[in-house]
């Protein structure tokens, strides 16, 4: 077992509801996610609960020259590893705060967000702040990708987001639901 993956299971087995899996994405949960994005489009992205990076690493890959990535992760152990592989990205814990962190550094919308958060673990107001910040932080026509291990959170994701494809990776353990989401009309 690599360390991120002995690293990740630890985590899980001390914070299950931050965590959400015993194991990081596979790359088949990666690349789809990271293949719902409009690359070519793409200036500014955020990942959200980033973990060890097993989703970032292909985020990297997929950005353009000039890209600004903004990173997130609550676990002070994982967010220093983000911050050692991925020097040229703003590393942040807070994804609750993911106006203000994007905005610190002159970016004033993004035109993507990648979320492994496990959402319906948390409670239903951290749900909602998280939730506003993202739909607040997206430029409109901006996208929204969010795995999920089961269907719970489409509800929510439509009350806020236009659902353009529900994506089903079982190749990921455990199998994950890929929400590809855009952003409604402007309605701050």
């Amino acid at each position: 077992m690599t360390n991120s993956k002995a690293l990740f299971l630890r985590k899980f087995l001390d914070q299950p509801k931050q965590v959400g899996s015993v194991l990081p994405s596979s790359g088949f949960l990666a690349r789809s996610m990271i293949g719902a994005v409009p690359w070519h489009e793409v200036r500014s992205v955020a990942e959200l609960g980033a973990g060890p990076g097993a989703i970032t690493r292909y985020l990297m890959k997929a950005m353009n020259d000039g890209t600004h990535a903004f990173l997130f992760e609550k676990d002070p152990v994982m967010l220093a590893m983000l911050k050692q592989s991925y020097g040229g990205c703003i590393c942040s814990a807070n994804a609750e705060q993911l106006r203000r962190v994007i905005q610190q550094l002159g970016v004033s919308e993004l035109d993507a967000v990648v979320s492994g958060l496990p959402f319906y673990n948390f409670s239903q107001p951290i749900r909602d702040q998280l939730l506003h910040q993202i739909e607040c932080a997206l430029k409109p026509g901006g996208r929204f990708v969010a795995f999920q291990y089961s269907l719970q959170m489409r509800k929510q994701l439509a009350r806020r987001f236009v659902i353009e494809q529900v994506r089903v990776v079982p190749l990921n353990f455990p199998p994950a639901v890929v929400y590809v989401c855009g952003k409604k009309e402007d309605l701050r």
